[in-house]
């Protein structure tokens, strides 16, 4: 049985409009809108949906380099939101964040020795010499050489760049990784290379993924269960296997049958949605997803599903399976 490392529960992030002479409050944004997962030590828990559906808030909230503005965060049995902001630099220690463009996440004036080298010195790691063995070896451990490490980030290219980021998220060997779409700046080739990289890795040191990204056949290949968010909602969460062969929620069954097929033989349904996603300021009344569901009901336009469990660990928020 595996033990749990992390609970989230009610998360909530909504960020003011503002407007008027005077920059008052005249509405707000719901980016995440009350979401409920685990993650258990040493899976890689999948969150995917289209851009703009409170994936990466969600990641950035737990480590809270965003604010949540309700909810509970547990990290090994301790509620995050309530530590104060220096005990929470404690605590990122163990959960550190690989962010989507490798481009920007690295500081131009630092030499890769200097950007990995720095969490170490933050966390305690005083001794020069020391800094530099422990740079060496996590260059090793990402595929790079020891000689980049006098080099500057522009001197890299993509992947190698996110290489880096990786090394300095390893840097003081947490507990969890968030990975905020690690991979979709990279070319296809490059893709593979780094999320075989990524497996390794949490296979050698132990580590727990939330890989969050908007491709779904990357996403099978890392995770071992997958959540699927639409509109700031968690509105499907099950086994990898599960969601692939058995998809429950009209989203996730749109998601999954816009997969392209390698077998030009295969005839697949493709079902179109029709409309655009509404926007998170002005969510529809009832289920997020009624405006463009081929299913809705009357019940979807009115009232909220709730996400419950309709399969041994396969939960669904959708009036269909209440």
């Amino acid at each position: 049985m595996q033990q749990q490392l992390l609970e989230v529960n009610g998360l909530k992030k909504y960020f003011d409009i503002k407007g008027g002479v005077f920059g008052r409050k005249v509405g707000e944004v719901k980016a995440v809108d009350g979401i409920s997962f685990d993650v258990q030590n040493g899976e890689t828990l999948g969150i995917v949906g289209e851009s703009g559906c409170g994936k990466s808030t969600t990641g950035k909230s737990i480590l809270r380099l965003i604010e949540p503005t309700e909810g509970e965060v547990k990290f090994e049995g301790q509620d995050l939101l309530s530590l104060s902001p220096e005990q929470m630099r404690k605590m990122r220690r163990d959960i550190q964040i690989i962010f989507q463009d490798p481009y920007a996440s690295l500081n131009p004036r630092h030499t890769v020795e200097k950007i990995i080298g720095e969490p170490l010195l933050v966390y305690g790691m005083k001794s020069a010499k020391e800094r530099k063995e422990r740079i060496k070896e996590l260059l090793e451990v990402v595929g790079l050489q020891p000689h980049h490490a006098s080099r500057y980030s522009h001197q890299f290219s993509g992947g190698q760049r996110q290489r880096i980021g990786i090394a300095r998220a390893l840097a003081n060997n947490p507990k969890l990784i968030i990975c905020d779409e690690p991979v979709s700046a990279l070319d296809v080739s490059v893709q593979s290379q780094i999320l075989n990289l990524m497996e390794d890795l949490q296979k050698k040191f132990n580590l727990t993924y939330i890989f969050i990204a908007h491709d779904l056949s990357v996403v099978k290949h890392i995770s071992d269960r997958i959540g699927v968010m639409y509109l700031g909602k968690m509105v499907e969460l099950a086994d990898k296997e599960m969601l692939y062969d058995d998809p429950k929620h009209p989203y996730t069954q749109a998601l999954l049958s816009a997969i392209p097929n390698p077998d030009p033989d295969e005839i697949k349904d493709r079902i179109i949605l029709k409309g655009d996603v509404p926007s998170p300021s002005n969510p529809p009344k009832g289920c997020p997803f009624n405006t463009r569901c081929p299913k809705a009901m009357n019940v979807c336009r009115e009232i909220t599903p709730n996400f419950q469990e309709v399969e041994e660990n396969h939960f669904v928020a959708c009036h269909l399976y209440e």
